[in-house]
């Protein structure tokens, strides 16, 4: 699997673009900022997008879901759960054409992945774990985790969710919603929150 991390707006959030090698098809993971840039990005590289996958929906990961559905009409996978997040968090209307939740496992662009509920940074965050890639969204960073101080953010949720992934088997590398990737072990080790 190929993957591109584009670091998109003021925030850098990440987004991911991934895809088989020689496959035009790819997912693109929270499109957050600057809509051109990334379709310059697949347009270059002559990637079609099956798919955008959302973590969650807070408005700097879903700031180009718009333009990017209107230039590819692709679909768009969102946790229903991420419904009960206030405007002022999203930026708006969420747009998304699918659902998708814990334990469910999808084959998209030629690539299959299992979803992980991971709730705390928001009801409905999500991690996505692709045989040893995990896009941990903003749950889990190098060497912290999301907040949970925002409206719909639970600090509960979010020890149970890290716990969730502290456990999971074997090692995965780990790419995070900002900042740079890392390694589920490295993150089990050094990780004050984890």
């Amino acid at each position: 699997m190929q993957i591109h991390t584009l670091p998109l707006g003021s925030y850098q959030t990440n987004c991911y673009i991934l895809h088989k090698e020689a496959d035009a098809r790819c997912l693109v993971i929270d499109p957050g900022d600057e809509a051109e840039k990334l379709l310059a990005f697949l347009r270059l590289h002559r990637l079609h997008p099956e798919a955008i996958l959302l973590t969650h929906g807070h408005f700097d990961h879903v700031g180009a879901v718009a333009a990017v559905v209107a230039e590819t009409d692709c679909r768009v996978y969102l946790c229903p759960e991420e419904r009960k997040l206030p405007p002022m968090m999203t930026g708006g209307p969420l747009i998304f054409t699918d659902h998708y939740g814990d334990g469910q496992k999808l084959t998209l662009a030629g690539l299959s992945f299992q979803v992980l509920h991971t709730p705390g940074h928001t009801p409905g965050s999500v991690c996505l774990l692709f045989d040893r890639d995990l896009f941990s969204g903003d749950t889990l960073f190098a060497g912290s985790c999301g907040r949970t101080d925002f409206p719909g953010s639970d600090p509960a949720a979010m020890r149970r969710s890290l716990k969730l992934l502290r456990e999971l088997p074997g090692d995965y590398r780990v790419y995070p919603g900002h900042a740079e990737d890392t390694t589920l072990s490295a993150e089990r080790q050094q990780n004050p929150y984890l």
